[in-house]
């Protein structure tokens, strides 16, 4: 099969596309590389089934795009302004990559071709009474939230050939490393100056190691008959900030995070996410959150400065 990945030498990219140069498909990567990403793919040019090209996916005329889109079976769209500081600075192209470069998808590639699309589970906003479902009522609260929310529901109603994943925080190594994750930044401030000011520490918050993510999209190309159509939320874990932290202590004594109750969070998310759904079809997160500190904490030894993040 031939799959296309935008935004693929991204966080998540830069692990997906090797792994499904593994699996034999072959790939084409289209990036802005606007984070000057350049070698995130370098291990992978050897192979001959990899294609990239240095592009703005929302550059296209329809004319083109129809064209550009015609000879892949899958379409993996994975460029986007993530996170909820990024997209507030950049609102006007926070909407033009993260909804309407995938309304465009939509509309212009065939009907037979597969979309798996990865929205945030952000989306939930705040959920009290029990862990969100994806029958639970999205209430995307940042710019973020809402231009993914609106691009899930143009595309489960416009193509049917869809599956949708609403990815808890992830966190772990990539070769387009973001630090400003929130576990992988708690571990690199716990490694770099043993402490941090924690603000509303009972926060809720779901949880998935970004080899977790890979493996999903992996799951669901095989699996595709059974789970076209469908929404499904990938979590590994549900935690407390706080909870995060004594973890990260249980294996750093040395840190010690300050709980402020003088200021708050700009994020204001909490809630827990059921990720049962998908498990019924067989598919079992393995990456547990320990591992993935134990995991930062050798990637932070290598990395010397702040540069790896959305800002």
């Amino acid at each position: 099969m031939n799959i296309l990945v935008t935004g693929g030498a991204g966080y998540i990219g830069s692990l997906l596309v090797p792994a499904l140069l593994n699996k034999g498909f072959k790939v084409h990567v289209t990036d802005n590389f606007m984070y000057n990403q350049y070698t995130a793919l370098l291990s992978c040019c050897s192979n001959y089934n990899l294609s990239v090209e240095n592009k703005d996916i929302t550059l296209y005329s329809e004319t083109e795009f129809r064209k550009f889109l015609a000879p892949f079976d899958i379409i993996i769209p994975l460029a986007a302004l993530v996170g909820a500081p990024i997209c507030e600075k950049y609102e006007y192209k926070a909407k033009e990559v993260n909804y309407s470069a995938v309304a465009n998808i939509a509309d212009c590639a065939k009907s037979d071709v597969l979309i798996i699309y990865p929205n945030t589970n952000s989306g939930y906003g705040v959920v009290k009474d029990e862990p969100a479902t994806e029958k639970t009522s999205l209430n995307p609260i940042s710019i973020y939230g809402k231009t993914k929310c609106r691009a899930e529901k143009t595309l489960l109603t416009s193509h049917e050939n869809s599956i949708v994943f609403r990815l808890a925080t992830l966190y772990g190594i990539s070769p387009r490393m973001r630090i400003d994750l929130l576990v992988n930044d708690f571990v690199y401030r716990a490694v770099r100056d043993s402490t941090l000011t924690l603000f509303q520490p009972y926060f809720k918050r779901s949880l998935v190691h970004i080899r977790d993510v890979v493996n999903a999209f992996l799951f669901a190309i095989e699996n595709k008959e059974k789970m076209k159509g469908e929404i499904y939320n990938i979590v590994g874990d549900n935690r407390t900030k706080l909870e995060i932290c004594q973890k990260i202590t249980d294996i750093i004594p040395n840190f010690h995070p300050c709980i402020s109750s003088f200021r708050e969070d700009p994020d204001k998310r909490d809630y827990f996410v059921n990720g049962e759904k998908i498990m019924d079809l067989g598919f079992n997160p393995s990456y547990s959150l320990e591992e993935g500190i134990e995991e930062l904490i050798k990637g932070y030894s290598m990395l010397r400065n702040e540069q790896f993040g959305n800002i």
